[in-house]
């Protein structure tokens, strides 16, 4: 299975999904990460705190969506509400589209606590989202079945900090 992850900028949570897939996925889920608008450089503190959790971070760059017209994804998955709203280019007319929006753990506005504990529940909900869909009899799904699936997963694991 091939998952796009998608957010506007590409340098924070498209970035944590794509490393926490690649890796929770475990060689049945491929994923990568782009923008709309990409930024220059990932975000340090997405670098940062996925080497804290033991994800592997090689290779990981903010990229336009327009560097994956030939991937064919199973699904495209936006992770910021701005991203969400933004049409896709025509060559990803064939993919399932979902949101599992995520509240943005790179806001400078978050006090540096309330940033790293974004971070680690944003990091925490990815995982387990995707350690469900990596289950074997969940893996071969496509289409309307897939986008069906996607959305459960998104209401089961709330992307929302509570309290």
């Amino acid at each position: 299975m091939k998952l796009l992850f998608i957010c506007t900028h590409n340098r924070c949570r498209s970035i944590l999904a794509e490393a926490i897939t690649n890796q929770v996925g475990n060689g049945k889920i491929e994923a990568f990460s782009a923008g709309s608008s990409p930024q220059d450089a990932v975000h340090p503190m997405s670098l940062h705190h996925l080497q804290q959790s033991g994800y592997n971070t090689a290779g990981l760059k903010s990229q336009s969506w327009d560097e994956f017209e030939s991937l064919a994804p199973d699904a495209i998955i936006t992770l910021c509400d701005k991203a969400a709203s933004e049409s896709c280019p025509v060559w990803f007319d064939g993919s399932v589209m979902v949101h599992w929006g995520f509240p943005d753990p790179s806001n400078e506005d978050l006090p540096p606590e309330q940033q790293d504990s974004t971070f680690e529940h944003t990091m925490s909900v990815m995982n387990q989202r995707v350690s469900v869909l990596s289950q074997s009899s969940m893996i071969d799904l496509r289409g309307d079945d897939l986008r069906t699936f996607l959305e459960q997963i998104a209401r089961d694991f709330p992307a929302q900090l509570v309290g």
